[in-house]
């Protein structure tokens, strides 16, 4: 069984193994990290050997750090990128070029339409109707996208948003609530295969997911980083932040938000940032948190897109495409029956 993970930021992790009667019972690993000194490579591949096939990232993870010879040094990998090798080994793991993808950049939608369109292809990914794809948004009004378990009343300033005219939706991942106006965001989705991230733990898939637009960012002379659980950081704040879901039916949905050009002292009136909240960034102001890419590039949004654009063409061949027919009309009824009714938006009041 062969196994590979290219650590965010980091090397390429490659392992090689066999198992027998439910046990690792040959090992190698290999990669283009730095390792020293020499015998640490041996001891990494004698902690494994033995090991249950059906042993958590951790538990791995855990028996090879215990081996390393003391003063090891570890650089451009660590043992969780070579314990989520070794799982994506004994799960049949894909990568990114296992698939055929495509490209889609259709025209603006309404905010509810968005997120009707993200299940519909999501679904349609696990179901094998569609390849997997990446979808880069338009907006064509201002929302409030709210996490699937976030409070309405607690997240947003109601009367704030009738005054500006901001729609509040709910989408069906977790995590906060995104203030988004037309032409101020950068918005993707992923609608993956869940071999795509089999073997990762929810926090390494997060970090997989995005590291393409880290590099077409970077490119751009972005200084952008992965920061724990599911924000994309630059040295002055928070660029944007990830949501996931993944679906029985077999794929997963991973959508991202980054700011291009964020109206802060609108966002504070509507958002309800509480103190508990921001007490951890060690900040009072919320729209300083934010590190818009606009500010950070000085190109316009079109720029960056087509960058990103091009960045993950290169990265997994993807070609262009188009929403059909049928998908259109599947979102344009989930919208009516379900993104824009008080039951799903109120499901938390």
């Amino acid at each position: 069984m062969h196994g590979e993970f290219k650590v965010p930021g980091g090397k390429l992790v490659v392992v090689d193994l066999a198992v027998t009667d439910g046990r690792i019972s040959t090992f190698r690993l290999a990669g283009d990290f730095f390792l020293e000194p020499d015998d640490a490579l041996a001891a990494i591949d004698e902690a494994v050997l033995g090991m249950s096939e059906q042993s958590a990232a951790a538990e791995l993870a855990a028996a090879i750090r215990a081996a390393l010879p003391d003063g090891a040094v570890l650089l451009g990998f660590t043992p969780e990128s070579v314990a989520t090798a070794i799982r994506r080994a004994l799960g049949r793991a894909a990568a990114w070029r296992d698939f055929s993808w495509q490209l889609l950049h259709p025209a603006a939608f309404a905010p509810a339409f968005h997120l009707a369109l993200d299940e519909v292809l999501t679904e349609a990914v696990a179901a094998g109707t569609r390849p997997p794809t990446m979808r880069l948004w338009e907006w064509d009004s201002p929302a409030v996208v709210l996490g699937s378990f976030q409070s309405v009343r607690n997240e947003v300033d109601l009367d704030a948003a009738a005054r500006y005219g901001i729609d509040v939706v709910r989408r069906v991942s977790g995590g906060g609530a995104m203030f988004m106006e037309a032409g101020s965001v950068v918005t993707y989705s992923l609608y993956a295969p869940a071999d795509l991230v089999r073997g990762m733990s929810f926090a390494d898939s997060y970090a997989f997911l995005d590291d393409w637009v880290l590099q077409a960012l970077r490119s751009l002379g972005i200084d952008a980083v992965y920061q724990p659980l599911n924000d994309i950081a630059s040295s002055g704040g928070k660029i944007g932040g990830a949501a996931q879901k993944r679906l029985a039916s077999g794929a997963v949905l991973h959508h991202v938000t980054m700011s291009y050009d964020m109206d802060g002292d609108k966002m504070v009136q509507v958002l309800r940032i509480g103190r508990e909240k921001m007490s951890d960034k060690g900040t009072v102001s919320a729209a300083k948190r934010v590190d818009p890419l606009k500010r950070l590039s000085g190109l316009p949004r079109a720029a960056i897109l087509q960058r990103m654009e091009q960045t993950f063409i290169e990265l997994t061949g993807a070609v262009r495409g188009d929403l059909t027919e049928q998908e259109l009309a599947a979102a344009e009824e989930l919208t009516a029956t379900k993104f824009r009714s008080a039951e799903w938006l109120y499901r938390v009041p």
